[in-house]
């Protein structure tokens, strides 16, 4: 098992894929996808360049001094992994890399140009001798795609596969808004991730590896929810809406100022006889029932022995109902602090929540409470920084960032040597 050194290997807890021996080849397109199985306890071996991997250069750096050391986009993407320098343009380089392969269970790449099928060094030349040995390969636009040439960043993977004309607002003279981070790297890092997985379960049963082809750009375009299929089979584009999901018919809108001034996404509205019967008894504990003078609708949804959006479609008193249930909610959030709002509306078992900054998000006492705060000793700067956690919470075989970031080369020596 891969431990920090400040985790005595006797106490570490047990991992779900701690038996596991993957080796990243990537830029920054695969470094998600390598982080994942790091997390979850395999000993990732990531090969850089003697230069260092790109990443180590990008902002933003602790204390804001530039350090290929102190990058925290580096840092965020490389916990729990193992640095080893491997220059692939020397036969020394090319040697070292077959030993490693053939060491792993699995390897990650991210190689768009065949500069490894060049070399002799692709799956196909260590398949025949190594037939367990899982290849996740994360391109652009898949291997031998006759788009493999394209000039491409993550943004402009995120708008050719879709999911960036979904973002934005309901004003449209406004151009989409692109979503933070690399998610067109993280979309194509996920697949690549369920992938491996699916690959070690039919492993378990075979004995037999495969080769696994991530064409990020299908990825996007498969995650752009109703998108792309609502245009492949009614030819209809759907429209982007504030906060809520895109669609081609615009749906009311759900984000509302609160009494201290935040905004909360009021999500779907009541929408089941049990549900109506709630706000109405939220509206009295918030001392409103007397302003709100639709809450006989809410009385009268209650008592109805089923309720659905389509009914409320068809039948003006159902939809007199539904929209009660919408006003009220608008009435609450407008009357008392968002916070409140949102705890209050998830007790009552609303899908409703608040608008946080990344920062405020990851001090919120849900997340809090889950162990989304990690904290990493670095000995290097003698500090201890806060990692986000998991993006999964799981029963068994359990998450943990089990070492700080490597630095560059950290691990060549003992990861070669013990090769020998």
């Amino acid at each position: 098992m891969t431990t920090n050194s400040d985790i005595p290997a006797d106490l570490a807890p047990m991992q779900a894929l701690d038996d596991l021996r993957v080796i990243e080849l990537c830029d920054e397109r695969g470094a998600w996808a390598g982080k994942l199985l790091a997390d979850m306890g395999a000993d990732v071996i990531k090969l850089e360049p003697p230069e260092g991997d790109a990443t180590r250069g990008y902002e933003p750096f602790v204390d804001d001094t530039p350090d290929s050391e102190q990058s925290l986009y580096f840092w965020y993407y490389n916990t729990s992994k193992r640095s080893v320098v491997i220059d692939l343009s020397t036969r020394k380089g090319q040697a070292d890399f077959r030993r490693l392969v053939e060491s792993a269970d699995i390897v990650i790449d991210t190689d768009d140009q065949g500069e490894l099928e060049e070399l002799g060094l692709d799956y196909e030349d260590f398949a025949e001798d190594n037939p367990d040995l899982i290849w996740a390969s994360i391109t652009p636009f898949g291997r031998n795609s006759v788009r493999s040439q394209e000039v491409h960043t993550d943004l402009t993977l995120a708008a050719n596969g879709g999911f960036s004309w979904m973002n934005g607002y309901d004003d449209h003279s406004l151009p989409p808004v692109r979503g933070g981070g690399p998610q067109a790297w993280h979309t194509g890092c996920h697949y690549a991730f369920m992938g491996i997985l699916v690959a070690l379960l039919e492993r378990n049963q075979s004995d037999q590896g495969q080769f696994i082809d991530v064409n990020i750009n299908a990825s996007i375009n498969v995650t752009t929810e109703a998108g792309s299929y609502v245009w492949l089979v009614g030819h209809d584009t759907v429209q982007r809406q504030t906060g809520r999901h895109a669609g081609v018919s615009p749906s009311m809108p759900s984000q509302l100022e609160c009494a201290d001034g935040r905004y909360v996404n009021t999500g779907v509205p009541p929408r089941r006889p049990a549900e109506f019967g709630l706000v109405h008894k939220w509206l009295e504990e918030e001392g409103l029932l007397e302003e709100f003078l639709e809450a006989p609708l809410l009385l009268a949804g209650a008592e109805l022995e089923s309720f659905s959006l389509a009914e409320a479609m068809v039948d003006e008193e159902k939809q007199a109902i539904f929209g009660a249930g919408r006003d009220a909610f608008n009435l609450i959030a407008s009357r008392i602090p968002a916070y409140e709002f949102f705890k209050k509306g998830q007790e009552y078992g609303f899908q409703v929540g608040i608008i946080h900054s990344p920062e405020e998000s990851l001090e919120d006492p849900h997340f809090v409470d889950r162990g989304m705060q990690r904290e990493v000793h670095h000995e290097t700067i003698d500090r201890t920084i806060t990692y986000p956690g998991a993006p999964y919470k799981l029963a068994k075989g359990g998450w943990n960032i089990t070492r700080r970031p490597p630095l560059l080369g950290e691990h060549t020596d003992e990861v070669l040597d013990a090769l020998e």
